[in-house]
């Protein structure tokens, strides 16, 4: 089936993080486990990295919905100074 994603911009700045929930980004496949499906970080952000809460400090490449549920998933910036407007992916 189709899968369709949303998603809505969010700003950092120097030293700050916010976490990924499922309003930044949601998905659904049409099934009834929305919980099982996996995002994954094919191109990181330039200025920082997409944390597990568990292992702070750790870039990861994949998580899943349900570690959005739980709010696990933040995405941390670096403190550079070059930062502006960036995305991943």
């Amino acid at each position: 089936g189709d899968i369709v994603l949303l998603a809505k911009p969010v700003t950092l700045t120097e030293g700050d993080r916010v976490t990924l929930t499922t309003d930044v980004p949601v998905a659904t496949d049409g099934t009834s486990k929305p919980e099982k499906l996996l995002y994954a970080v094919s191109v990181p952000p330039v200025h920082g990295q997409i944390e597990h809460i568990n292992y702070p400090g750790v870039p990861i490449s994949r998580y899943s919905q349900l570690d959005g549920v739980a709010q696990k998933v933040p995405s941390v910036h670096d403190n550079s100074h070059e930062a502006g407007k960036e995305a991943f992916r």
